[in-house]
């Protein structure tokens, strides 16, 4: 007969978490290098001998004292009756900060397992932990794996289905001389007689006035400590012995515990990662931490443009073929003329055109995925908290804004490590003015085509100006909320290493593969009707551009665009086709100009020759560029924001206001640049 149990992963962010939870279930969930990367509740499955397990995969939180969204998710989830097991994954290389958690999770008096991972980094460092000791100071099993080289995965799969029933502590050896460590030797956490007395009143109220009450002790301790929601779930009448907050006592007896843990059981302490620490010396400079991070982004977008360029004309070989071979079929099969423009001008153009770019998307996200997986994401965020603080927030309100130069969706979701609602909001409306990957092909086809051998710099232009538009703006509402954010930065700086090959292939064919879904779902369908409004007016087929549908909707917002220097009807059909997938822009193009790709010379040639015949000039481009970046985020975005805030007003607040920024920005670039160039 087979056993199912619920198994709950928890951590400190960063401990290596959903890598563990990966090699279990096989999921391909985001791992990186840097803290933030978990932010809702993940479940998984998997069957051990006669065993089920459900996992779930929890936010990283640092203690069970909930501030953040995703910290709240963790506790109400340890706090449930749904977990049977909670899996403590514990970043060995750092267990010093790790055994916080451990000791608040040991006295909720449920089965704990500690995962003892990246047992690796502890042995290059030259460091060891006695395994014999830590487990009987704990009271716990404690099993040493290695997530990333799945190291130990069986033993703690053993050892979750045999300590499901265990709610006491085992083979617990304490070396305290006190009368309290002998009154509660089944405790790992002894405290000082003191608070131990008070622990012990407050937990025979709470027996009294709530019968049955799971785990009295840790209540006890949580009214102590004056947690809000005990307080407001178990209030109790005791003021002589709740006259305080007690946190900071509890919290500075708990470290000196863990100070007796690490004086007994690991051995080579003093052994550090010299290569990290003058790393940091170099790339927390307070002058040079933010000049290197921009350099670093620069020679990521030289590597995305040569390197996938190069890449790009394969595969616009590769669909210059289909297309013609799929003509020459429909021709043999005597298909009418209609159905031939539809696939070939229509969805093989459109599409393929967009995955023509599928070169330097991968590139960008494997470099990317590099940078996140060796650690040097947190410091970016380390190195801008005395920037963002300037506009009321904390250096971790850069996070999301990191993760939106991949996509804004889960950028809006990572919002959530911030503390404060107010703060969160704000940042929610910055992070889609950071260019996310759909707009790389945008800046890569115009600045191709009207900037030649700067192409590479007015394209890294667009990424340097979104990052000003999001802090102008948010100096703007700092100013105007004249509130600076108490959500001071409290960051982890992870070991630097080597990037896991799987984990940046996970990341990288994640991201790959949403490109292509979104080719052969939004692309393809938008590309079958931007068609369809091309072809067809008010007299039906028709081969006359100028008389269709699109024509006429694009004539009439014209006035509106042209005084940013996007008044040509073919742009404004472009830009409303964008807002299901800024890849559309691109596509879109391609369909209106009757081109096959958009890679080769020549393709380029004839399309900037047809821009050039109806007045469309390199300002014009930059204009096109700029307005990609800040207009209406995508369709998917802004449904994000809608599930987010739980308010479609605020949906529709947010993408006029995005809408009315890029506006206006974009009026001043065209309007004083032609002024300056006498147009």
């Amino acid at each position: 007969m087979e056993n199912e149990m619920t198994v709950g992963f928890i951590g400190n962010p960063n401990c290596g978490k959903t890598t563990l939870f990966n090699a279990f279930t096989g999921a391909n969930l985001k791992v990186a290098n840097w803290p933030g990367v978990t932010v809702e509740k993940v479940e998984g499955a998997m069957k051990y001998h006669d065993n089920i397990f459900k996992l779930v995969d929890l936010p990283g939180t640092y203690s069970l004292t909930s501030y953040t969204m995703e910290e709240q998710v963790s506790r109400q989830y340890i706090l449930s009756d749904d977990v049977d097991v909670i899996v403590d994954v514990a970043d060995a290389s750092s267990l010093e900060r790790n055994l916080y958690l451990t000791l608040q999770l040991l006295e909720l008096g449920k089965p704990v397992v500690v995962a003892l991972n990246m047992m690796d980094v502890v042995a290059k460092r030259g460091m060891e932990i006695d395994l014999h000791r830590l487990p009987e100071m704990l009271g716990v099993p404690v099993i040493p794996v290695s997530a990333q080289k799945r190291k130990g995965l069986d033993i703690l799969l053993h050892t979750i289905a045999h300590h499901r029933d265990t709610s006491q502590a085992d083979r617990l050896i304490h070396h305290h001389s006190s009368d309290h460590s002998k009154k509660h030797e089944q405790h790992a956490m002894v405290y000082s007689d003191g608070l131990e007395d008070k622990i012990d009143i407050v937990s025979e109220e709470l027996n009294k006035k709530y019968p049955g009450i799971k785990n009295p002790r840790w209540h006890a301790i949580k009214l102590l400590e004056q947690d809000h929601e005990i307080m407001e779930s178990y209030p109790v009448d005791l003021p002589q012995v709740l006259d305080r907050s007690y946190e900071s006592d509890i919290i500075n007896e708990k470290y000196d515990f863990i100070e007796e843990i690490i004086g007994e059981t690991l051995v080579n302490k003093e052994k550090q990662a010299a290569l990290t620490d003058k790393a940091d010396d170099l790339l927390l400079n307070n002058w040079l931490g933010i000049p290197l991070f921009l350099a670093i982004m620069a020679m990521v977008f030289v590597l995305t443009f040569t390197l996938g360029d190069w890449i790009k004309g394969y595969f616009e070989i590769l669909i210059g073929w289909i297309s013609d071979g799929t003509a020459a079929g429909l021709s043999a099969v005597h298909a009418g003329p209609m159905l031939t423009a539809l696939t070939t001008d229509g969805i093989i153009a459109g599409v393929g055109g967009i995955l023509s770019f599928l070169p330097n998307i991968a590139i960008l996200f494997l470099a990317l995925a590099f940078l996140e997986d060796s650690g040097y994401m947190a410091r970016v965020a380390y190195v801008m908290n005395s920037v963002m603080g300037k506009m009321g927030l904390s250096g971790r309100a850069f996070i999301p804004m990191i993760l939106g130069f991949g996509c804004t969706v889960p950028a809006l979701m990572a919002s959530r490590v911030l503390e404060n609602p107010k703060d969160r909001r704000r940042v929610m409306l910055i992070t889609p003015f950071m260019s996310c990957s759909a707009r790389l092909p945008i800046y890569i086809l115009f600045s191709d085509l009207f900037f030649a051998e700067h192409a590479m710099i007015a394209a890294y232009s667009m990424y340097l100006i979104g990052i000003a538009v999001a802090m102008i703006v948010a100096l703007v509402l700092n100013w105007r909320d004249k509130q600076r954010s108490k959500d001071m930065l409290l960051i982890e700086l992870p070991e630097y290493k080597m990037p896991s090959a799987r984990t940046v292939f996970i990341y990288v064919w994640e991201k790959v593969r949403d490109y292509l879904t979104k080719a052969g779902t939004t692309i393809f369908v938008a590309s079958v009707i931007i068609w369809f409004l091309l072809n067809f007016g008010f007299q039906g087929y028709t081969d006359d551009m100028t008389a269709s549908f699109g024509a006429k909707l694009g004539t009439l917002l014209i006035p509106v665009l042209a005084p940013v220097g996007l008044g040509f009807w073919q742009v404004v059909v472009a830009l409303i086709a964008g807002i299901s997938a800024k890849e559309v822009v691109v596509s879109s193009f391609i369909v209106l100009f009757g081109m096959q790709t958009v890679g080769s010379a020549g393709d380029l040639s004839a399309l900037h020759a047809s821009l050039a015949g109806i007045g469309f000039g390199p300002l014009n481009a930059f204009c096109m560029m700029l307005f990609c970046l800040l207009y209406i985020p995508c369709a998917a975005t802004l449904a994000t924001f809608k599930k987010e805030t739980n308010s479609v007003r605020s949906m529709f607040q947010v993408a006029l206001f995005q809408l009315a920024t890029a506006w206006v920005v974009t009026f001043t670039v065209y309007q004083t640049a032609s002024l300056i160039l006498g147009m």
